[in-house]
C-alpha cells in the first residue's frame, strides 16, 4: 500500500505537521528525507530497512559514500543531500549557541559538541570561548591525539583565551571508543588548565567528554 493510501494521521509528513517532528520515529523522519521509496517498498519501508541494515541513524549518518551508495535506492545525490542536512544541523546548533547562554541551555551545548566531536576516529580537544555574559565568542579545535599532559598545552589555551578576550571557557574532547567516562589523564589536564586560566581570571565552566553519551565534569562535581 502506498503512503498516500494510509490514513492521514499515520502519514509521516501529515503527522509531523499536526504533532511535531518529535512525535515521529527514526524511520518516519528518514522516510520524509527519502521522499519516495522503490518498487514494492514505500519510503517508510525503505527507511526501516536502512536503519536495520546500518544499525541506527548514527551509523547511517556515519557511513562513507561508497557504503551508502551501495544500498539499493540510494546514490550520490541522496548521500550529498544527507551530508548537507547534517552540516546545516551543525551550523544551526552553532548559531543557536552564539545567540544564547550555554549555561542556561546546557542541552544545546551537548548537542553542538556531540555534532562536532563524536564522529572523529581520534581524540580532539576543543574549547568554547565565552564572553562575560557567557555568550559564545568562538569554538576552536585546539589539539589532536591522545589527551594527556604531552598533547594539551595550557600555554596555548591561555594564549587563545587572551586573543579572544574571553571571560570563561568550556572544554570538550571526544573518546573514539564511545566510552565517555573521564580518565585520570582527563582530570589531571583539566586541573592544569583551570589553574593556568585562573591566573588570567578566565573561569572554566565545564569540561564535556563526548562518546556514545556525554559526561559533564560540572555535573559530576569534578571542577
Amino acid at each position: 500500500m502506498a503512503i498516500t493510501d494510509w490514513p492521514l494521521d499515520e502519514r509521516p509528513r501529515e503527522k509531523l505537521l499536526s504533532r511535531g517532528a518529535h512525535a515521529l520515529s527514526d524511520a518516519e523522519l528518514l522516510a520524509i528525507f527519502l521522499r519516495v521509496g522503490i518498487r514494492g517498498k514505500t519510503a517508510v519501508d525503505l527507511a526501516r530497512e536502512l536503519l536495520q541494515g546500518f544499525g541506527s541513524l548514527r551509523q547511517l549518518f556515519d557511513a562513507d559514500a561508497q557504503k551508502f551508495c551501495a544500498v539499493q535506492g540510494m546514490g550520490e545525490a541522496k548521500y550529498v543531500q544527507l551530508q548537507a542536512v547534517l552540516e546545516m544541523s551543525r551550523r544551526y546548533l552553532g548559531e543557536k549557541l552564539r545567540r544564547g547562554d550555554p549555561m542556561v541551555d546546557p542541552e544545546a551545548v551537548r548537542f553542538y559538541l556531540t555534532s562536532k566531536l563524536r564522529d572523529y576516529h581520534f581524540e580532539v580537544f576543543s574549547c568554547l570561548f565565552l564572553d562575560n555574559r557567557h555568550r559564545v565568542i568562538q569554538y576552536e579545535e585546539m589539539f589532536r591525539g591522545t589527551i594527556d599532559g604531552a598533547s594539551v598545552h595550557p600555554r596555548e589555551v591561555v594564549r587563545r583565551a587572551l586573543h579572544h578576550n574571553a571571560a570563561a571557557v568550556i572544554f570538550a574532547h571526544n573518546h573514539p571508543s564511545g566510552v565517555a567516562e573521564p580518565s585520570q589523564a582527563d582530570e589531571r589536564i583539566t586541573k592544569k588548565l583551570k589553574d593556568a586560566l585562573h591566573l588570567i581570571d578566565v573561569r572554566v565552566l565545564d569540561h564535556f567528554v563526548v562518546g556514545d553519551q556525554v559526561v559533564s565534569f560540572a555535573e559530576r562535581g569534578m571542577l
